[in-house]
């Protein structure tokens, strides 16, 4: 059996101040590279794909295509960094739940995906305890989605010269999209809409960017995850779009549910307004990047079929608030308007 040779340092939300200045948090998180709205070297994995832009060129850069036999098809590219030398497994599981759970919140069929695990040192015994975590990890994750796992390969291109450079995983999926017709893209579409959140809110901040940039701790585990979760989640997200009860839908991820709904109000200048739970840490509430949460846009018409729906599968989600014309407000308290939530301005 190989064992790890390195330990985290054991972190706990409980060793920060609950009470804490959320808008002082925000607009410090503005300028976080990662996170930070105009970034042409931002991490792409976080856009949504414009349908309206989609053509039949395979260059197209919205990530969305037409392969020769006409089928409509997309891809996306996913990397991770965090844990690997501590749980490879896990941290693989998590890095391909997250680009699955991208397609299918706009309503693609995953098909294939590859990966490739870089920057390990073959001479050092924690260096085969990633590469075979990675793989049982990529396996897994694999058959739990049903999935076919297309390519892997391992660059052992560590030099000491280089210094400490952090194991990284890169994840790339394919994914089939049955009808154009249905697909839910991330934005906002219309003042007015309903927000819900699918899933359930945790005082978790692990590993997110709210901890690492704003707190300037990089040392905590893996955000919550389970993997059964994120299939059960994935399922009920085929049944909304083919019910047709939903008009956007965001997987939290970077920067938390706050920049989730930033990046969805962004597209068309609509803001949000929400209230927090009270059983939360708000700052966990706003910018924790636990798994297993997506948010939809849900038009009031619509609302008490989506409802008794989501009743019906005895599957966690609450009312989060609402789409508004352009002001963010969260408990009652605004933080300016989107069209200024740029680095520009």
């Amino acid at each position: 059996m190989i064992e790890q040779s390195n330990e985290i340092q054991e972190f706990s939300i409980s060793q920060l101040n609950e009470e804490q200045d959320i808008q002082d948090i925000v607009f410090n998180l503005m300028v976080d590279p990662n996170l930070a709205p105009i970034n042409y070297f931002n991490d792409f994995t976080e856009e949504a794909i414009d349908v309206s832009a989609v053509s039949s060129d395979e260059d197209d850069e919205t990530g969305m295509f037409c392969s020769e036999s006409g089928q409509m098809m997309a891809i996306s590219t996913h990397a991770l960094h965090h844990h690997l030398e501590v749980d490879p497994q896990q941290a693989t599981e998590i890095l391909v739940s997250r680009a699955v759970r991208k397609m299918i919140c706009f309503g693609a069929v995953p098909e294939a995906i590859s990966s490739f695990l870089y920057h390990i040192n073959v001479a050092d015994p924690n260096g085969q305890f990633i590469a075979a975590g990675a793989k049982k990890g990529l396996e897994n994750a694999c058959k739990k989605f049903n999935i076919k796992l297309a390519d892997r390969k391992i660059r052992f291109d560590y030099f000491s010269a280089h210094g400490p450079v952090p194991p990284t995983t890169i994840v790339s999926i394919m994914a089939s999209i049955p009808e154009k017709d249905k697909l839910v893209t991330h934005s906002f579409k219309k003042k007015g809409n309903n927000l819900f959140m699918i899933g359930n809110s945790y005082d978790d901040i692990n590993s997110s960017e709210y901890l690492e940039f704003y707190h300037g701790i990089s040392d905590s585990s893996l955000p919550v995850f389970d993997i059964d979760t994120e299939v059960k989640l994935h399922d009920v997200m085929r049944m909304l779009i083919e019910a047709g009860y939903i008009t956007s839908a965001n997987p939290v991820s970077k920067g938390g549910l706050f920049f989730t709904l930033l990046r969805a109000g962004m597209p068309n200048g609509l803001g949000f307004d929400i209230t927090t739970d009270a059983e939360i840490r708000r700052d966990a509430f706003l910018f924790g990047e636990a798994m297993g949460r997506i948010v939809v846009g849900v038009d009031p018409k619509n609302v008490d079929d989506f409802v008794d729906f989501m009743s019906s599968l005895k599957v966690p989600f609450f009312a989060l608030g609402h789409v508004t014309k352009g002001e963010i407000r969260i408990d009652d308290e605004s933080f300016g308007f989107i069209d200024k939530m740029t680095p520009a301005n």
